[in-house]
């Protein structure tokens, strides 16, 4: 009989690990996460070249840091809706946009007022 109780117990311990891989692999966002990715190392790379401030990067970690709070918030219930992936994709889209523009005021030589 314990035998049957030790065998039971370890297929509901392998069904309960299955389910909260699949759980959580419902949850990732690769796309996401390697597009923040590289947008830090973009930021970085524009600061060792002299192409973002300091101050501009420190604005642009912030959005990543709100980025990065959205995307946990959507997984929270463990999938990501499509709503919240095109929210995801909109902020990066616009931290792109803001990445670019800090380093070709620095480029061009015109420093934001």
């Amino acid at each position: 009989m314990n035998t049957f109780k030790l065998a039971l117990a370890a297929l509901a311990a392998a069904a309960s690990m299955g389910a909260s891989a699949q759980h959580f692999a419902a949850a990732a966002t690769p796309e996401i996460d390697t597009r923040q990715a590289q947008q830090q190392a973009r930021i970085e790379r524009g600061v060792a070249r002299g192409e973002i401030t300091r101050r501009e990067a420190r604005t642009l970690m912030q959005g990543q840091r709100e980025i990065a709070r959205t995307e946990a918030r959507a997984k929270a219930d463990g999938r990501v809706s499509r709503f919240e992936l095109r929210q995801l994709t909109a902020m990066l889209d616009r931290a792109d946009a803001q990445i670019r523009q800090a380093a070709r005021h620095d480029r061009d030589g015109h420093r934001p007022a």
